[in-house]
């Protein structure tokens, strides 16, 4: 993105935006490559060296007294097959020396096993920090979009929603579209009074000259705009998101779009864009 920004122009609105999204993602590969490290070394390395290392030694260790048992087993059948005085005297050497083996592999297993107990409780906090770590590293992460947000949201000439909204409304849709898909009806705005007879008193919305317009003496609303919007024509006024304006509306308007004045400046702008304020 950066290379792109520098290719445009990075003192365009497009290269601009290009740069503040791509040093956003590079914060964010900064706080994916630390959540790695720190997972690595909180988490998953003291559980690599206990399968490769404890766990294994006490498998092999069990699988020994697993045969010791059989060994003893054995011993125990062939004296009870013992006939003579001397078989009987060998099978019960053997069967001693066997029981001493496999009392002895018992006691080395049973030690191993004792020993995974705090070996549990390592792994109980390393789990914990390590739901932590990826805890923050979401959080960095989230916090980081918003801040991008708010950074384009200030740039001239791009189009980014306030971080309470999903998304803006497209800027091509009809504002009746916009007001059926936000919901809550607009309020009602004051509308600058006709008199009666005067031919063309209020000037069409199509043809809407700022200079012709004059405000109402009283019944002008204050409104924040909520998203970015560009004027398709003279006649419209572009807008940027969190800014305040005065709106009022004009006889036989559209009810979908309002008089916004800004300082000296004065266009058409579509309800949707806005939150009232009383």
């Amino acid at each position: 993105m950066t290379e792109a920004a520098n290719d445009f122009g990075p003192g365009t609105p497009y290269g601009k935006t290009l740069l503040k999204v791509g040093e956003t993602e590079r914060r964010l590969g900064g706080a994916e490559r630390d959540f790695i490290h720190s997972a690595s070394i909180n988490f998953l390395s003291p559980l690599r060296n206990f399968l490769e290392g404890d766990w294994r030694t006490i498998s092999k260790e069990r699988r020994i007294l697993e045969n010791r048992r059989l060994d003893l087993d054995a011993c125990k059948a062939r004296l009870k097959k013992a006939k003579a005085a001397e078989a009987k005297a060998a099978a019960e050497h053997e069967l001693r020396v066997a029981q001493t083996e496999f009392d002895r592999q018992a006691e080395v297993t049973r030690l191993l096993l004792e020993g995974i107990s705090s070996t549990h409780v390592n792994h109980l906090r390393c789990l914990h920090e390590f739901a932590e770590a990826q805890a923050t590293y979401y959080a960095q992460c989230y916090q980081y979009m918003l801040d991008l947000q708010k950074q384009l949201g200030r740039l001239p000439g791009t189009f980014v929603g306030n971080v309470e909204s999903t998304s803006p409304p497209p800027a091509t849709a009809s504002p009746t579209a916009l007001a059926a898909a936000t919901g809550p009806t607009v309020p009602t705005i004051p509308v600058v009074p006709t008199v009666v007879g005067a031919p063309n008193s209020a000037p069409t919305v199509e043809g809407l000259n700022p200079s012709d317009v004059k405000p109402p003496a009283s019944g002008t609303r204050k409104a924040r705009v909520l998203y970015d919007y560009q004027a398709a024509d003279s006649s419209e006024l572009s807008l940027l998101a969190d800014e305040m304006i005065t709106v009022y509306s004009l006889p036989g308007m559209d009810p979908d779009w309002l008089v916004g004045e800004r300082g000296n400046q004065k266009g058409k702008v579509p309800v949707t864009y806005l939150e009232l304020l009383s």
